[in-house]
């Protein structure tokens, strides 16, 4: 018979990386904890992990019983919560999000959180596009809020705006009123976001699709900086025009109108699909529900 126990032991040596962890986690010794995998393995009848590869790889056929294993688990988690009426125990939430989230809308998706699960604990996390995706895919992380560059079957991606970035930079840097095509564009030093920032990913795929390279460009993944490089004259750069609007009304920054105009970056909420959770589908809604990119902190 497969039992609870078994998985359990499954579950936290592909969560923690090691046997010797895995026992630590669930307070008992290592070779209780090999004795399981050797009987989980003996009744499903092929091998879970990889003996020829160092450390605890898991195959194939492991990975899928470990995601059928965990939906086993989340059901006994459920079934002791409901028992005799008690209380469900609190629940992490790993939340990511890129800095143009966290600096908009995070604090109205938190407290949106907060107000309809007030036991659930969250921990956010801020980072760039391309750490967030490795994140969720390695498992170390619930829920995403990204643009929408990179596809999984494993992931279910729930579409939350779209961002409309313009061309920008210091007021007098570019003198010609009449807008810019890419080849006058190219003779100004370009401000771009790299390849771990999703936006950067998606603008820089689209200006490879349409032809266009630029020979001066510096390359930061941090919005922020990126920012204070356009407001210090370093150059022209892109930045989403409605949550930037103060630079523009004080004089910091100005639209430099470029033909053709970029185009618009889609942003989603992303988590894994083989590890299923009702609370990571009802904050996807949630953050469609309260998703604005168009003020700075909103409460």
């Amino acid at each position: 018979m497969i039992t609870l126990k078994q998985l359990e032991a499954l579950h936290w040596i592909a969560e923690l990386g090691t046997f010797e962890r895995a026992a630590a986690k669930l307070n008992t010794t290592q070779s209780a904890i090999s004795k399981r995998v050797q009987e989980l393995e003996a009744s499903a009848r092929v091998p879970l992990f990889d003996r020829r590869q160092r450390g605890a790889r898991l195959t194939e056929r492991g990975e899928e019983i470990l995601a059928l294993g965990r939906q086993m688990l989340t059901l006994q988690e459920q079934i002791l919560a409901l028992r005799d009426g008690r209380q469900s125990p609190a629940r992490r939430l790993r939340l990511g999000a890129t800095e143009l989230s966290a600096l908009t809308w995070l604090p109205r998706l938190v407290s949106a959180i907060r107000e309809q699960h007030p036991a659930v604990v969250i921990e956010p996390e801020v980072e760039t596009t391309r750490t967030l995706y490795d994140r969720l895919l390695e498992g170390s992380i619930d829920l995403i809020v990204v643009p929408e560059v990179f596809s999984d079957p494993d992931v279910t991606s729930v579409r939350l705006a779209e961002v409309q970035n313009v061309w920008t930079a210091r007021p007098g840097l570019v003198r010609s009123r009449r807008p810019l095509g890419f080849e006058e564009l190219g003779e100004y030093t370009l401000l771009m976001q790299g390849r771990r920032s999703g936006q950067g990913l998606y603008i820089n795929r689209w200006l490879t699709a349409n032809g266009v390279a630029f020979k001066r460009a510096i390359t930061v993944d941090n919005l922020t900086a990126l920012v204070g490089l356009a407001v210090a004259g370093l150059g022209i750069s892109y930045l989403p025009q409605r949550c930037f609007r103060p630079l523009f009304a004080e004089g910091k920054l100005a639209v430099v109108p470029v033909r053709p105009a970029l185009p618009a970056v889609p942003y989603s909420a992303m988590y894994r699909n083989d590890r299923p959770s009702a609370l990571t589908a009802v904050v996807a809604e949630l953050a469609r529900r309260t998703c604005d990119f168009s003020r700075q902190l909103q409460g």
